[in-house]
């Protein structure tokens, strides 16, 4: 058992939240019992999860994507009012960390999909004036393009959208989770023989083709399902709690 406050805040220090200038508040989004015996863990806050986790008697819900966005309607109506409902009746918290979570050398979801997939991380890079979320390094068994696609699919469960260009096998590479596809000129600039995002945008291809960079788009969701369970694991294992990763599908 742990204290709600004393949670947030290890969590919070841990990510290193003030060094990010994130689209959402990180760290406690809503506020339910003050003491914590149970933690479930999932990827986005969506109704399916919030409901699964009230029926295992969560008292903390941890996500990577949470509530509030940058730009949306602030009013609390439709959706946004149904989940926030569920969670005060049922007295269940919410923490969530976005880019914080995506960084972390450790726990990160880019730190993360490095185990998976196998690779050795060697700096990071982003945009400039942010703190750097990418990384770049190597294939630890380098590959042709083709096989690594391949890979791709069979550690993620998911066929990855694959632009073909530049050399025919992989040994330097570069990737960040979720929607980062616009990180491929920090890519490029690096010099590395591909670049691993999970969703793409019409312009990427271009750019990949134009630049002799294979570009792997491997799924939003298939990327960002491994930072917030080795976080939740980290978690119960510091403070003993009860901690059970809910997976709900997503094909994006």
């Amino acid at each position: 058992m742990v204290r709600l406050k004393e949670l947030e805040k290890y969590t919070n220090t841990m990510l290193e939240i003030d060094r990010f200038q994130d689209y959402c508040p990180n760290g406690l989004q809503v506020e339910g019992n003050n003491e914590a015996h149970t933690l479930i863990s999932g990827v986005t806050a969506s109704q399916a999860l919030l409901e699964t986790a009230i029926e295992q008697k969560a008292d903390v819900i941890l996500v990577h994507h949470g509530f509030f966005w940058k730009g949306e309607n602030p009013c609390i109506t439709g959706i946004k009012k149904q989940r926030l409902k569920c969670l005060l009746e049922a007295n269940v918290s919410l923490l969530a960390y976005h880019l914080p979570l995506d960084a972390h050398p450790v726990y990160g979801n880019n730190a993360q999909l490095a185990k998976v997939l196998g690779l050795t991380a060697q700096g990071n890079f982003g945009p400039p004036g942010s703190a750097p979320i990418g990384v770049f390094g190597l294939l630890n068994q380098p590959m042709s393009a083709d096989d690594f696609s391949r890979h791709l699919q069979q550690q993620l469960g998911r066929k990855a959208l694959h632009i073909p260009a530049g050399k025919q096998h992989i040994n330097t590479l570069a990737w960040c989770t979720g929607a980062a596809q616009s990180y491929i000129e920090q890519a490029v600039n690096i010099g590395v023989d591909a670049f691993v995002s999970g969703e793409i945008s019409e312009q990427t291809v271009h750019i990949a083709r134009e630049a002799g960079v294979h570009y792997y788009a491997a799924g939003h969701h298939a990327t960002e399902r491994y930072g917030v369970q080795a976080l939740g694991a980290h978690l119960a294992e510091q403070f003993q709690l009860s901690h059970q990763f809910v997976d709900i599908h997503n094909p994006v």
